[in-house]
């Protein structure tokens, strides 16, 4: 069996080139995965915390990634449905959270390696959310940097964007470069197993498991067709022009210090920069030249996406 380091290291550049992944299931016999998956999600607050089932983190071994292994290997493996409570939120409301069993934990941390592996490379630079050594101070810091002299922010937020996501569009974006029915199956599997409220049963329809460990990359899989459409279509029809015009005001009294100047009047010449200060140099409404810009991050306390605009 290859390490993990190499399986991932593999993936990743036939993202990076754009190839296919073909037979990507079989990455799910690797006991090296399993044991970089544990590593990860092992000192987790809810490794203790049990789902359906007592199962936690506690009496984790080798035979029980073995057992799992076995399991997958013969296509038998069954995702339990979560367990639903509901935390407050500072305005008073509350979110569902599922708490998944551990074992299916482990399940979905190896399936979220294995696909950020192959699509973070893909994603859009603009996108923050829920990305290794991403965030929202990457996000603030890209606007600071970038988005010099904007004068519209246009925020909006996709409401309940874990629960919403649709399953159907969400495996035929994964189909169209996975090509391995046994991972996808396990996929769909995983989205449609439902989850337990006061212990009774209930389909989830549509959606992402809410607490899944491999909501949030599906979820970035699913949105960076918004990302892709943003940058690839909308910003190109509606930037226009190479540069502004100068500021009639600004360029009047920059002529004002340049006459000063031949003249020898220094006095005029400090009034005539202090002045000058006041006025940007290139005309703000400018009606030939407009630039939008764009950026999404995710806010990892809730189930939501926003995205930022800039005009």
């Amino acid at each position: 069996m290859r390490n993990a380091a190499t399986v991932l290291g593999v993936i990743r550049e036939r993202g990076r080139r754009g190839l296919p992944l073909e037979r990507l299931y079989r990455h799910l016999f690797n006991p090296e995965l399993f044991l970089l998956a544990y590593g990860r999600i092992y000192a987790n607050k809810g490794s203790m915390t049990p789902g359906v089932t007592k199962e936690t983190v506690d009496g984790m071994s080798l035979a029980k990634i073995e057992a799992i292994i076995d399991v997958l290997r013969g296509e038998r493996y069954r995702w339990r449905p979560v367990k639903r409570i509901y935390i407050p939120k500072k305005n008073g409301k509350v979110r569902p959270l599922g708490l998944p069993t551990w074992s299916d934990k482990l399940v979905a941390e190896v399936v979220r390696m294995l696909l950020e592996a192959f699509y973070d490379v893909q994603f859009s630079e603009h996108s923050h959310g829920f990305r290794r050594e991403r965030g929202c101070h990457t996000a603030l810091n890209e606007i600071v940097d970038v988005w010099c002299g904007t004068h519209w922010f246009i925020e909006g937020d996709i409401s309940d964007c874990f629960g919403s996501l649709d399953h159907q569009v969400m495996l035929s974006i994964l189909a169209e470069k996975i090509h391995d029915g046994r991972f996808l199956r396990l996929i769909a599997n995983m989205l449609t197993a439902g989850y337990l409220e006061d212990w009774r049963w209930n389909a989830t329809l549509s959606g992402a498991p809410q607490g899944g460990i491999a909501s949030p990359i599906l979820s970035n899989i699913y949105l960076d067709r918004f990302d892709k459409f943003v940058e690839q279509t909308l910003l190109p029809e509606y930037n226009r022009g190479i540069r502004r015009r100068r500021n009639a005001a600004y360029r009047d009294v920059d002529n004002a210090i340049d006459r000063a100047r031949r003249r020898g009047d220094r006095k005029a010449v400090r009034l005539g920069i202090q002045q000058r200060r006041r006025f940007p140099s290139q005309d703000p409404d400018d009606p030939d030249f407009r630039r939008l810009k764009y950026i999404r991050y995710a806010d990892d306390c809730a189930p939501r996406t926003r995205l930022e605009v800039a005009m």
